[in-house]
């Protein structure tokens, strides 16, 4: 059998809470259990790994045996794996304002029910909302005898109203997600502002398409920042030939005002104490003042690229690691959003997002906003819909030539590699010119 190189054992248990009422009707409400452990074996072949559920702790030869059953697992990889040093340590969570585990689900049923019932209106034809709260206890040890343990607890819920008049749909979405603790309370405002804005939307007009001054919201630009900028700077994307960001440590890409970092350490919804390998957390600028600077990393592609630092491996409970980030948002700058929108002059505000697609390879990306407003002489006035934001990221970065000094953090979740995890991110307002902006209205 090969030699054993290191292991390591992430062991997670815990309880997911769930809610879904549609049309004021509880279609369900429940709480399940679980308990998933994760071992890797790193081997003179390569990584082995074994998935178990409902796993117990154990020692001695019965722990033996399970390295060797993930030993034999190992794929064979054409170059040796080697693992980066790396620091350790852990961060304290952050103490829960109200735990959730002490709120009857009846009780948190009612609640959410009231902000499903804030989104009635007249043309409202459809309201959904939903609440999930997740508390995972995680244990970590690995062979070089770094042992750590928390608990963590996130919960979120979402609300969603669909307008409809004279066979004209459109929809409204908010949602609030906390590492702080139970966050059902007093929420109807978000109820009320999914109907409003879907409602305003029947009479929005339709965005003409060129290129033009452009406005994005710190929803907006954060988005471009995960998804445009976080995703091509992860390590094992790097490694696979995948990011257009490969080669271009130290070089100029973007305007001086922008810095974009991912931080795991921070209190955002991202939030990680400590990293799925055992790995201290720490902020990493990827750009910083419009220079490439750093990468994302977990060990292994930190010994293999190098140029930054590990600490961004996350993981689903049961399932390996994988380099990710976790908090990631475009610094503010020194613009109030007035002097943003005076600079802007004549042009479009982008506001929100409803998905879109990015390819870090080639360095392109399509982002559609919820919704915008035409500027005109350094105000918003029209309304309009089915908006999008598009081009190269390289050459939308040197087009930033304001950033706003009000960012804000959105929370959410991305999906890689089949597993999805918590995620934050955001950005003051920027302010872009020559922006791809499409839209289906014509002159």
């Amino acid at each position: 059998m090969p030699e054993i190189q290191y292991y390591d054992l992430r062991h997670v248990t815990g309880q997911v809470t769930h809610i879904d009422i549609d049309n004021g009707v509880v279609e369900s409400a429940g709480t399940s259990f679980f308990n998933k452990a994760v071992i890797r074996v790193l081997s003179t072949t390569g990584w082995g790994v074994l998935q178990i559920d409902n796993f117990t702790p154990c020692s001695g030869k019965k722990f033996e045996s399970l390295l060797d059953t993930a030993c034999r697992l190992a794929r064979i990889t054409e170059e040796p794996v080697v693992l980066g040093d790396v620091p350790r340590g852990v961060l304290s969570v952050p103490p829960m304002r109200e735990d959730p585990r002490d709120v009857s689900i009846e009780e948190k049923s009612s609640l959410l029910s009231e902000i499903e019932q804030a989104a009635i209106h007249p043309l409202v034809v459809n309201r959904r909302a939903n609440f999930i709260e997740k508390i995972e206890n995680v244990l970590f040890n690995d062979s070089s005898e770094n042992e750590y343990s928390y608990e963590m607890c996130r919960s979120g819920f979402n609300v969603m109203a669909v307008a409809s008049r004279n066979g004209n749909v459109q929809m409204g979405y908010e949602r609030e997600h906390s590492i702080h603790g139970f966050n059902l309370r007093h929420q109807e405002r978000l109820g009320k502002k999914s109907a409003e804005i879907a409602v305003a939307l029947l009479d929005a007009g339709a965005a003409k398409a060129g290129k033009m001054r452009a406005v994005l919201d710190p929803e907006l630009a954060g988005v471009f920042a995960h998804e445009a900028v976080g995703h091509a700077s992860e390590g094992d994307l790097v490694n696979e030939g995948n990011s257009v960001l490969k080669g271009k440590t130290g070089q100029k890409i973007g305007n001086d005002n922008v810095t974009i970092v991912d931080d795991p350490g921070i209190h955002e919804f991202g939030f990680d104490p400590v990293d799925a390998e055992g790995v201290a957390v720490c902020r990493t600028e990827i750009i910083r003042k419009g220079v490439f600077n750093a990468f994302l990393h977990n060990r292994e592609t930190l010994s293999s690229l190098g140029n930054g630092v590990a600490g961004h491996a996350r993981a689903m409970p049961g399932e390996p690691p994988l380099v990710r980030m976790s908090n990631t948002f475009i610094e503010a700058g020194d613009s109030t959003e007035q002097e943003i929108f005076e600079e802007c002059k004549n042009g479009i505000f982008l506001k929100g997002s409803r998905g879109g697609q990015v390819d870090p390879g080639r360095g392109i990306f399509q982002f559609n906003a919820e919704y915008g407003y035409l500027v005109k002489n350094g105000e918003c006035t029209t309304m309009v819909r089915d908006v999008s934001l598009s081009g190269e990221i390289l050459s939308t970065l040197h087009k930033i030539i304001l950033c706003g000094n009000d960012r804000t953090m959105s929370p959410g979740y991305c999906g890689k590699g089949g597993q999805s995890v918590p995620v934050s991110d955001g950005a003051p307002h920027l302010l872009l010119y020559d922006a791809v902006v499409g839209g289906s209205g014509v002159d």
